[in-house]
């Protein structure tokens, strides 16, 4: 019996031998992986700890080169504004240091809304006809929708009516500009008609018109200039409402 009995163990020992040599390997493959992925991940993060590092760095010294640019420039703009012999070189300054100053604003990525734009925008134009001497008329529908604009296609739409305001003050001899802002469609429309009797729209053809033309572009959107109805020159711009978010 017990030469039997020690057959049997001999017997298990080669049978479970094997196996808890074979479990053993697994768990020794699976402690392997886990740990394998561990490293992974542990880089993953630093690399993204390092990217992120990279990307504020590089944003704050963005920002410091803008406050540098604007705080030099801009000193330098308002000396001219303040320093100019007539309101359309005034004026003229004036527009570069808002430009200036649309640069600082983008880098920033400040969001914002339709309503925020055309805001901005009528506050704009009022400060800068009225130094010239012109009366604004702004005409906007009450119901205009307010979807969010991102800064690129805020800017484009700030430097368009920008862009057209400088033409009006320039060449028009004008004494209103009148804006009229409405929505239909899925569109946004703006028309800026001036009462002026100067240059005509084929003189003004070398005022930025290309530049306004690219940026409609830009925007999916369509410009034209045509006759104003009691005299000057019409600016039509049409482009698409961006979706407003779903609530």
């Amino acid at each position: 019996m017990e030469g039997l009995h020690l057959h049997w163990m001999v017997v298990a020992v080669a049978v479970l031998a094997p196996l808890a040599c074979g479990l053993l390997a697994w768990r020794v493959l699976a402690l392997r992986v886990v740990l394998a992925q561990q490293r992974a991940d542990a880089e993953k993060s630093a690399a993204e700890r390092e990217s992120a590092a990279r990307l504020q760095a590089t944003a704050q010294e963005r920002e410091r080169i803008y406050a540098d640019l604007h705080d030099d420039l801009g000193a330098k703009l308002l000396g001219l504004i303040h320093g100019a012999q007539t309101p359309q070189q005034a004026d003229l300054a004036r527009a570069i240091l808002q430009d200036l100053r649309d640069v600082v604003t983008r880098s920033r990525g400040t969001p914002g809304t339709l309503g925020d734009v055309l805001a901005d925008i009528r506050a704009e134009a009022a400060q800068r006809l009225a130094t010239v001497g012109m009366a604004l008329v702004w005409d906007a529908q009450d119901t205009l929708p307010d979807p969010p604009l991102d800064t690129e296609r805020a800017l484009h739409l700030h430097r368009i009516v920008r862009e057209a305001i400088s033409n009006t003050i320039r060449h028009a001899q004008a004494g209103c500009l009148r804006v009229r802002v409405r929505a239909g469609d899925g569109d946004l429309r703006l028309e800026l008609t001036d009462d002026g009797s100067g240059a005509p729209v084929a003189v003004r053809a070398g005022s930025g018109m290309r530049s306004m033309r690219e940026r409609a572009a830009e925007l999916d959107g369509d410009i034209r200039w045509t006759p104003g109805t009691e005299g000057g020159t019409k600016v039509l711009l049409a482009m698409p409402l961006p979706l407003a978010p779903p609530a």
